[in-house]
């Protein structure tokens, strides 16, 4: 029983962890970030199942966090208030060619970045971008005039 806890309290530290990190940040994860949240798996790993390295000690703790996730999947689909606070909302990055910079800060996503993906979809100023939306997932989706 001690490891399905452990488990509960890791995996809601682990929703907040990525909840702070940003999206933007989540959306394309450099090779460090990557390698980062590899390490802290390893990390967590101990803080979950302790000295247990038995099968039974792994499966309850993969159980657990498997159990949550389609719990938390289940409620928010079933749910309105639960996808904002699980998934966030999209947000507006920039209107009529203006950047907005205090969003962008608040959301982690640098001009270079922004232009970066603009460009990926063949813009090529900030006055040819109408509308942009950072979405919940991290991507961003541009719409032009």
């Amino acid at each position: 029983m001690e490891i399905v806890i452990r488990a509960v309290l890791v995996f809601f530290f682990l929703w907040v962890i990525t909840r702070l990190i940003g999206r933007a940040t989540l959306g394309e994860l450099s090779s460090f970030e990557l390698i980062l949240f590899i390490t802290m798996g390893d990390l967590i790993q101990g803080a979950v199942v302790g000295q247990d390295s038995s099968i039974v000690g792994a499966v309850l703790g993969v159980g657990t966090f498997a159990v949550l996730t389609i719990g938390l999947s289940w409620w928010n689909a079933r749910r309105k208030a639960p996808h904002r606070i699980l998934h966030g909302s999209p947000v507006i990055v920039a209107r009529d060619g203006e950047p907005d910079l205090v969003v962008m800060r608040q959301e982690q996503l640098s001009l270079e970045e922004f232009m970066a993906a603009a460009r990926e979809q063949g813009i090529e100023t900030f006055g040819a971008i109408r509308l942009a939306i950072l979405e919940s997932d991290g991507k961003l989706s541009f719409f032009t005039s």
